[in-house]
């Protein structure tokens, strides 16, 4: 993956399913990844248009998620925030050249076989599995 959406979003819902309808700071969340709280605000928002974060405004509000855990899957989250190819893009490669006008047709199919695997493995866990691994 070019970017660490999926892995910020990931983080985001593991650690509200932790903390188990608490509700979060952004500026807490964002301590936990590491990262500026704008960054976690602009992804919360991302995950709130999809049902899986719910927000409480004003003096005591926060974040907590949106459905449970064991409803949300990674590959959904994948799909939501970061579906790009798994294993990248093909190239220009010359149409003169015997592999070269052919390749592209074959790494397409590769590629598609590449990415229903990866999203069919992400599909069968959910944030509640994953979030199990940090007890």
């Amino acid at each position: 993956m070019s970017n660490g959406r999926f892995a910020t979003a990931l983080h985001i819902l593991t650690l509200l399913e932790i903390k188990n309808g608490e509700l979060l700071a952004s500026g807490y969340i964002a301590g936990s990844i590491n990262v500026n709280p704008a960054v976690v605000r602009k992804e919360i928002r991302s995950l709130r248009e999809l049902g899986f974060v719910d927000s409480k405004e004003g003096k005591g509000g926060g974040f907590s998620l949106g459905k449970p855990a064991s409803a949300i899957t990674l590959g959904e989250i994948y799909r939501a925030v970061n579906y790009t190819p798994l294993l990248g893009r093909s190239n220009n490669p010359n149409p003169d050249c015997q592999v070269g006008k052919q390749i592209n047709a074959h790494l397409e199919g590769l590629f598609k076989t590449a990415d229903e695997i990866f999203l069919q493995q992400l599909g069968e866990i959910t944030v509640k599995d994953f979030a199990a691994k940090f007890n």
